[in-house]
């Protein structure tokens, strides 16, 4: 097979990719949002489009395999394949994420938030702004942006015990908010491990690029 062959296979494949991480950072905006404004109804969109990333990862992950296994590409090629595979697989876990958000919106449905959310939303968006930047320094083969997004986990863990810290007064304030106090911990941890998620991904985008591996979770 030619390399044009290759080349256009690996434009689908980043097409793929791009078009995974569009429905995925969809989903984390939707939880934030319905988290935000209670919406039921968008929460249980959330849950129920989530075998749309899981069925994108297993097609995605097919054409990584057929193009490994038919053009045995070599160094820089390879490690680019190799790149999608982690990705997808970070992708599918923060889609993950978003279910979870979406079913804790689910069980405070009812329920008078103890406090406005403000912080959380701020969270959710940059989280989700990471997710989106990450998918163009893979396809553009930016190392130097994915270095300023994974810079963004550090707002992200700034937000987070931000977050612990005024809930933990509210909480051993008045026991009665302990529970839903809980549940907007966990979603804070949620958007946290999204962060942490893109970061790896910008990890292997440089190490697809320049065979070095970084920590950038320091």
């Amino acid at each position: 097979m030619t390399r044009n062959y290759f080349d256009k296979e690996l434009q689908e494949l980043q097409l793929s990719l791009i078009k995974m991480s569009s429905v995925v950072e969809e989903a984390l905006l939707n939880a934030i949002k319905a988290l935000k404004n209670q919406d039921v109804e968008l929460a249980k969109k959330v849950i129920e489009s989530d075998d749309i990333p899981d069925k994108m990862e297993f097609e995605i992950e097919d054409k990584c395999f057929k193009l490994i296994a038919l053009q045995q590409p070599m160094a820089k090629d390879l490690r680019m394949i190799a790149t999608a595979l982690k990705i997808i697989t970070d992708l599918e876990r923060i889609a993950d994420h978003a279910v979870d958000i979406s079913k804790i919106t689910i069980k405070l449905a009812n329920e008078k938030y103890i406090k406005e959310l403000i912080d959380i939303p701020r969270m959710g968006e940059i989280a989700s702004s990471m997710v989106k930047d990450c998918i163009d320094a893979y396809v553009n083969q930016d190392i130097e942006k994915a270095k300023e997004i994974s810079k963004k986990d550090d707002e992200v863990d700034a937000l987070h015990a931000q977050i612990f810290r005024e809930l933990l007064l509210i909480m051993m304030e008045d026991p009665k908010k302990i529970t839903q106090g809980t549940y907007f911990l966990f979603v804070s941890k949620y958007l946290e491990r999204v962060a942490d998620h893109v970061t790896n991904i910008c990890e292997r985008i440089i190490y697809s690029v320049t065979s070095e591996h970084l920590n950038l979770n320091d």
